[in-house]
């Protein structure tokens, strides 16, 4: 929709005296009409708005315009100063001295000091489901009001990454440090303060964010933008239709064909593809290797010789996205695919089960599952669909289950409440943030989602991410994560399907799309609308 064409709608709008349109104000689309808002579709929907406790596009991407991170980084990887104006790493790797501006506020007005910057650090470490992405870390220290160190019990390469995200947001001590749990604070929800370069206006779950500039923020002329609004959308498909009526001007994340060649069609819209390069989305079948039907790793193998990956990617996805072979995303330098690559056989699938005690019944079948998805993800509907007829060949009787929302879902799923469920799980850059998660043994944590909901543990896995973890030398590195891959895809906690290809539409009025590694889960202070 035109800036013209807003101002009509909302001028018809206010002729028949209606008080919002679309379910937001007048107020705000006046402002959008204006030019100064932009509306960001999403079928992603937060139930609080802090990313220090909680993992997720839901929560991140909102929580990363509220919650300045300490660094930014570009699309080279390169990271530049954010929050912090200057940082050093020591000669042995375990400390990092971090040196913050001295004119950050929060939204209230309070300045951010390195007391905000250290209880922001601890929170993460204690409540964050990516439990290894801040481990080593044992003592930060604030020698001055702008001055913090963190203190490190061995090395951690991906540090200076984990600086740059929504995953590690600065929060206020003086609001959060009041005794109450942060990971259930009111706060979360309810007149959020952060220190980033929006603020927030409205949190209407199931409905809205609404964001406002922060006229106060760090960077001079920064952010471009008077509001950013957030609408939910129920679905894929209503908010795509949003898109081609002009109810949006970006949609964060085509990644259907269909979704993808309709959009390119609409008039004024642009398709960028591979946008937040450093997400590695992964779609996996996962295993509750804690049910005693799949605690057998040759049952786990078999269901994963009798799915059909081509058949996935390129029938049901036209061939929009990669080939997944392991926990590694393959535009990692750590990804490697000198693995099991478990090509359709269901001969060797038979075989498997048959090993493992599970021969047809008189009715043909072996056994029974239940197979969940993501509410919402057409794309995973799809495949779960799919895999009813694909294990009925060898002899697996597949019950489709659904959960009506995402917390439903997110509450069987960290609580083991599951056999197999389709997920999609992100890399975030560097194996210390966002795969260690998933295969750690002191990473099962139940009623955590998106940390070991697998329940899956093998001693040596523990070995060598550990050791990968503090790994300075790059080679080094890349072997240890190579046998760690060897060792993932062999156990079959998941069949690895498919990595996804995000494409980011936007309409004729946006100046330019993100360009950084994170995409939209970077800061949007440089995002902007054409002149004219």
């Amino acid at each position: 929709m035109t800036s013209v064409s807003r101002r009509d709608v909302l001028r018809a709008a206010v002729a028949t005296g209606a008080a919002s349109l679309f379910g937001l104000p007048l107020s705000t689309l006046a402002a959008a009409a204006r030019g100064g808002v932009v509306v960001i579709g999403s079928t992603n929907k937060p139930r609080h708005l802090n990313p220090a406790v909680q993992s997720g596009i839901a929560t991140m991407f909102p929580g990363v315009q509220i919650f300045a991170p300490l660094l930014t980084v570009d699309g080279n990887w390169k990271a530049h100063p954010y929050l912090a104006e200057r940082w050093s790493i020591s000669d042995d790797a375990r400390s990092v001295t971090l040196q913050l501006r001295k004119d950050a506020r929060f939204h209230d007005g309070r300045p951010v000091t390195s007391a905000d910057v250290q209880f922001s650090i601890e929170t993460v470490r204690d409540n964050h489901p990516f439990k290894s992405m801040l481990a080593p870390v044992n003592a930060i220290t604030t020698p001055d009001a702008h001055t913090a160190i963190v203190r490190l019990a061995e090395p951690h390469p991906a540090l200076e990454l984990v600086l740059t995200t929504s995953l590690l947001p600065i929060i206020p001590k003086h609001i959060y440090g009041d005794g109450q749990p942060v990971p259930t604070h009111p706060r979360n929800s309810t007149d959020v303060i952060g220190s980033g370069p929006f603020r927030v206006v409205e949190f209407k779950p199931g409905e809205h964010v609404i964001l406002e500039r922060f006229k106060d923020f760090f960077l001079p002329g920064k952010p471009q933008l008077e509001r950013i609004i957030i609408r939910e959308y129920k679905d894929t498909a209503s908010l795509l239709l949003a898109l081609e009526r002009g109810e949006i001007d970006v949609h964060p994340g085509l990644t259907e064909p269909r979704d993808i060649e309709r959009a390119k069609k609409i008039p004024g819209v642009n398709v960028v593809p591979n946008t937040g390069p450093a997400i590695g989305r992964l779609v996996w079948l996962a295993f509750n290797t804690a049910n005693p039907k799949l605690a057998d790793k040759r049952v786990r193998q078999a269901i994963n010789y009798a799915i059909d990956k081509h058949f996935i990617i390129n029938t049901l996805f036209g061939g929009v996205h990669l080939r997944s072979t392991g926990p590694i995303a393959a535009g990692s330098p750590f990804y490697s695919k000198e693995v099991e690559a478990y090509e359709l056989d269901l001969d060797k699938a038979r075989q498997l089960l048959d090993a493992a005690g599970l021969r047809p019944g008189a009715n043909g079948v072996r056994l029974a599952l239940t197979v969940d998805a993501i509410p919402g993800a057409s794309d995973q509907r799809a495949i779960q669909e799919y895999l009813k007829p694909a294990l009925a060949k060898i002899g697996i009787d597949v019950s489709v289950r659904q959960s009506p929302d995402f917390p439903i879902w997110s509450r069987r799923i960290s609580n083991q409440d599951f056999e197999l469920t389709l997920d999609s799980v992100w890399n975030w850059g560097d194996p210390v943030i966002g795969v260690h998660r998933t295969w750690l043994t002191a990473n099962i944590r139940k009623g955590v989602i998106w940390s070991n909901t697998q329940s899956y543990s093998n001693p040596r896995v523990d070995e060598l991410l550990a050791a990968a973890g503090q790994e300075r030398d790059a080679a080094r590195r890349k072997a240890l994560y190579r046998e760690f891959q060897e060792i993932v895809v062999d156990d079959v906690p998941v069949a690895f399907l498919h990595e996804v290809n995000l494409y980011l539409g936007y309409g004729k009025r946006i100046a330019e799309p993100v360009d950084n590694i994170w995409g939209l889960v970077g800061p949007l202070d440089e995002f902007g609308l054409k002149q004219g």
